[in-house]
Formats: C-alpha cells, structure tokens, sequence
C-alpha cells in the first residue's frame, strides 16, 4: 500500500482529492493536516466523504508517508517545505503555483501528462498545472506541437465559484455571484506564466501574446 498524506485537508481540492484516493485500491490515507480544523472530524467539513474516509483532521502532520499532496493556498507550499524535514524518498505532489514554473533550484516536475508524460513517471516532486491552464493548454498545445502559433492567441474561458476556493471573499459571495457574470484579471492571470512555458517548450519561436480573459461565473463548479 502506498501510504499518503494531505497538507491543507480542508479546501475543495483537498475534498476532491480525498474522495479520489480513498477509492484507490493502493492508497491508504495516513494523515490528514488542517490547522483550522484539528481535531474535527474530516468528514464534518467533506460531507460527502461521510462512510468514505475515516479519522480526524490533525494540526500537525505526520512525515511517515510515501506520498504528499500539499493543497494548501498558493505561497504555503514553500513555507511548509521550510518547516518541515521532508525526506528525500518522500514525493511531493503540490497542488498550488508556487513551483509550476521553471526556476534554477527547482527540481519540481510540470505535471501536465500530455506534455511530461515520461518525466512525471520518474518525478520525486510535481507541480499540478492549474485548472484554467489545463484546459487552455489541452487546447492550443497540439497546435504549438506542430509550429502553427503564428499571432496572437485569444481565450475567453469561464470558472465556477469554487475556483476561488474556501475563503469568503466579495466575489465569492452567493448573493454576488448569482445571476451575474464578471471579468477579472484580464490579461494577467497567474496562470498565463505556466501556459506560456509550455507553449515555448514545444514551439521555442514563439513570440506574441496570448490574450487571457478569465470569467466568474454564477455556478460553483
């Protein structure tokens, strides 16, 4: 069995993740960390984990683990890994941005399969592309593949209010987003950085913009 641990246990990803592991015939979930939540339960917060995944989330977590999924907020990765002795045979899948793009020092994997497909196979460390940047990149790759990004790229593309993760905030807000639609970050969301890469990685001339329009949608996924 292949035992996993999960950093910042509470947030959407997290859920989604745990639902998928705990129907892993492999996987045996060892340690489930949320600061704001030790000592609950895990599923009082993933409800829909109820008869699925047993035990209580912790306030630290537990190194004896094969695997770590960190799906803390973007930034906390490097904290985390500052803090805590991670064993060099222990591999790291992290769920937020802090290592998707290539930097000197950074030993992290893009994990994007229909790109990295080999190297991921053999990555002690992952950086899981974003959820805006999968789908734009399952899009236009094929097209940098074969050398055809002659001008400028144009997305407009829509993301639920989960997107925005737990943390209440003005957009986020039901009564604000219902029946309403917004741009934001226009042409300079925080994905644009990894997509880019990408698309250089298989067409290295490519030299225009890719011109981003991310929208808020009135619907949670």
């Amino acid at each position: 069995m292949i035992k996993v641990g999960v950093v910042g246990g509470a947030g959407y990803t997290a859920g989604e993740l745990l639902r998928i592991l705990a129907n892993h015939p492999q996987v045996e979930i060892t340690c489930v960390q949320s600061s704001s939540n030790a000592g609950k339960p895990i599923h009082s917060v993933h409800k829909d984990l109820i008869g699925d995944v047993e035990g209580d989330f912790s306030s630290e977590f537990d190194l004896n683990v094969d695997v770590i999924f960190i799906c803390s907020g973007h930034g906390k990765t490097q904290e985390f890994l500052d803090s805590h002795k991670v064993p060099a045979e222990v591999k790291i899948i992290d769920l937020s941005n802090d290592f998707r793009l290539e930097a000197e020092g950074n030993d992290f994997i893009y994990g994007l399969p229909e790109l990295n497909l080999e190297a991921i196979k053999s990555a002690k460390h992952l950086a899981n592309p974003g959820c805006f940047a999968t789908a734009i990149q399952l899009g236009i790759l094929p097209l940098a593949a074969q050398g055809v990004l002659t001008e400028d790229v144009h997305v407009n593309a829509v993301t639920g209010s989960t997107g925005a993760g737990q943390n209440p905030s003005r957009t986020t807000h039901f009564s604000w987003r219902n029946n309403n639609v917004s741009i934001y970050k226009a042409f300079s969301h925080q994905h644009l950085g990894e997509i880019n890469q990408s698309v250089k990685q298989l067409q290295n001339d490519f030299a225009h913009d890719i011109k981003f329009l991310p929208v808020r949608g009135n619907f949670p996924k």
